[in-house]
């Protein structure tokens, strides 16, 4: 760690995230951590009605714990044919302690009769920054695509074999994690948020 950097913790448990997250801000001059390295913090529990809300809740309680710039973001799948579904409810959406595989068949069997063209769909992500008394800054991502007949592709990770991106030709589970953080939802969030905590470290300077 430079001590000339900032510190900022990255207030999620997910090792898939960790890792997408930090190749888009990595290049930034912060000393980035996140609450597995520091261990001993809970994630707090996600009650919130909108990703935007448990964004905020996670982003809170982390601060709160560490006394240190937190950025938390929730994400979820929206699906026109499912009015929205699964939304908030993603991560879990076919049950408490569902796989991404689960919850990828659940959501390919409720789309079982829909026609191709009624398949569209978009990735949108809430990230919360927050730091030492400031309200806290709110920025959304999102990325259109439909959801595909059948997994394709090993990378990625939750509903990435299912997403498909027509810029890429192909989904998020054939991309590469360069292709995937140029377009994706959390990438265009969290390139949002790097250029706040840049133009913040500006002001402090």
């Amino acid at each position: 760690m430079n001590p000339a950097n900032p510190r900022l913790v990255l207030a999620t448990a997910n090792r898939h995230k960790i890792a997408e997250i930090r190749a888009i801000m990595g290049h930034m001059p912060i000393d980035i951590t996140d609450i597995l390295q520091i261990g001993g913090i809970a994630s707090p529990e996600e009650t919130g009605a909108t990703l935007e809300e448990n964004a905020l809740i996670k982003a809170r309680a982390v601060h709160h714990a560490t006394g240190l710039w937190t950025l938390a973001d929730d994400s979820g799948l929206e699906i026109d044919a499912l009015d929205g579904a699964p939304g908030v409810f993603s991560a879990r959406y076919a049950g408490p302690k569902c796989s991404f595989a689960d919850n990828n068949a659940k959501v390919l069997q409720l789309l079982d009769d829909v026609a191709d063209v009624k398949r569209t769909a978009r990735f949108v992500c809430a990230a919360a920054l927050i730091g030492h008394q400031r309200d806290a800054d709110v920025f959304v991502g999102t990325i259109e695509g439909r959801i595909t007949r059948e997994p394709r592709g090993q990378g990625g990770f939750g509903y990435d074999p299912i997403f498909f991106v027509p810029e890429l030709g192909r989904t998020f589970a054939q991309a590469t994690p360069a292709e995937k953080n140029g377009l994706s939802h959390r990438g265009v969030a969290f390139r949002k948020a790097a250029q706040r905590l840049r133009e913040l470290a500006v002001k402090s300077s």
